[in-house]
């Protein structure tokens, strides 16, 4: 009797909700983006606070990919979507019932590792539905409503902020709903692990070892750090760019917060896409140019107290770090081995969310210490320089091994 998973038997609306689940549960981490100037002043805590809550849902992450990276493999897709999506529920009915900071702390936890939860599976459920001819453009719809859920939930909270009444109770009781919805959703999707893989399977709660294969370590390095160094930046973007706007430009504007968040992360997917097209040895270098001007377009926001720069700064940063993730991944398709694949991704993304939480505290360290402008101009400069030192080291080792191209249909 064959073992492959049953593709077609959820048909077109299998993979529509697979990908609404996705979205919803993305969605839920940047809601609280365009509302921590309003969590500041219901609460009263202080800019550092705001970078530590973010900082949170990062180290969840990083904690769920390490300790459950590979629960979709052992028990199945379907439980691990529908897990995500109650942490993503639980999460926001904590935001909902807030009235401290503790609150706020439990459920950034909460959404992390619902993020982690549904970043691995969905893809992988989202892979198995599809045709082999098709698997190309369901890693496409993957990307889509990973990014397009960060991008849409800042957009969607901040518009409801700015317009609608209950400014941190509305857009939360929408998540909700939505979260019903995915979860009603989920009824529709068929199991895609084999029966047989899942009865000889045993969970075990325990942290992934991160490792990377030899060959590859200098690529994997390179690409990981121009990527993480880009998520720094959207990390630092989605904690304070409220308050840069509130406190530098005078924009009282939660809609323009939601906007600043959104357009980052949606240039993170078009980077992705851009590295499909891009020569291999032309990728990474561009990357490392993007972070360099995205810098320098975000310290003349700063210095210079004008939002057009800023807009632009976290276009040309998206754009940066995705050609950075996508060469990173079509490095480890392209120079690993399919059984040591996932862990190899479980590592870069754990690196990736690393550099996107601790860059962010120190930041809130420096803006305590001095002001947000002067800690914004500090961590700019750093990500420039550190995109500078892997453009150096692109010039001394100009191949690297393993291939640095996108990951083609059959190799993902």
């Amino acid at each position: 009797m064959s073992s492959a998973p049953p593709r077609r038997q959820g048909g077109r609306l299998a993979p529509a909700a697979v990908a609404l689940a996705f979205w919803v549960t993305m969605a839920g981490t940047t809601v609280p983006t365009p509302l921590y100037p309003l969590y500041q002043q219901a609460f009263g805590f202080s800019t550092f606070t705001v970078t530590v809550v973010f900082a949170l849902y990062a180290l969840g992450v990083v904690a769920g990919l390490l300790a459950l990276g590979r629960l979709s493999d052992q028990i199945g897709r379907r439980p691990v979507l529908i897990a995500a999506l109650l942490l993503a529920a639980a999460a926001a009915g904590l935001f909902e019932a807030a009235d401290s900071l503790p609150w706020l702390l439990a459920a950034r936890v909460l959404s992390g590792f619902g993020a982690a939860l549904v970043t691995g599976s969905a893809t992988a459920a989202l892979l198995d539905l599809a045709p082999p001819e098709h698997r190309l453009r369901a890693q496409t719809v993957a990307l889509g409503a990973n990014m397009g859920g960060l991008a849409g939930g800042t957009l969607f909270a901040g518009l409801l902020a700015e317009w609608a009444g209950s400014p941190l109770r509305l857009p939360w009781t929408v998540t909700l709903v939505l979260t019903g919805v995915a979860l009603l959703g989920l009824l529709a999707v068929p199991e895609t692990v084999p029966a047989e893989v899942r009865a000889g399977s045993r969970f075990r709660l325990r942290l992934q070892p991160l490792h990377v294969p030899p060959a590859i370590r200098p690529a994997f390095l390179r690409a990981a750090l121009a990527g993480g160094a880009g998520f720094a930046v959207t990390g630092v973007l989605t904690a304070v760019s409220g308050l840069f706007l509130a406190t530098v430009l005078g924009l009282h504007h939660h809609a323009l917060t939601g906007l600043v968040v959104a357009l980052a992360f949606l240039s993170i997917a078009v980077g992705q896409l851009l590295v499909r097209v891009l020569p291999p040895s032309r990728a990474l270098p561009l990357a490392c140019a993007g972070l360099v001007l995205s810098a320098a377009l975000v310290i003349g926001a700063l210095l210079g107290g004008t939002l057009p720069p800023l807009l632009l700064g976290a276009c040309v940063n998206g754009l940066a770090t995705g050609t950075a993730i996508g060469t990173g991944l079509g490095t480890i398709n392209g120079g690993v081995a399919p059984q040591q694949r996932g862990e190899t991704v479980s590592a870069f993304f754990a690196v990736l969310f690393t550099m996107l939480s601790l860059p962010v505290i120190g930041v809130g360290v420096l803006i305590r210490a001095t002001d947000l402008r002067t800690g914004g101009v500090v961590f700019s400069a750093a990500v420039a320089l550190l995109a500078l030192v892997i453009a150096a080291g692109l010039v001394r080792r100009p191949s690297a091994p393993g291939r640095t191209a996108a990951p083609r249909p059959e190799e993902a």
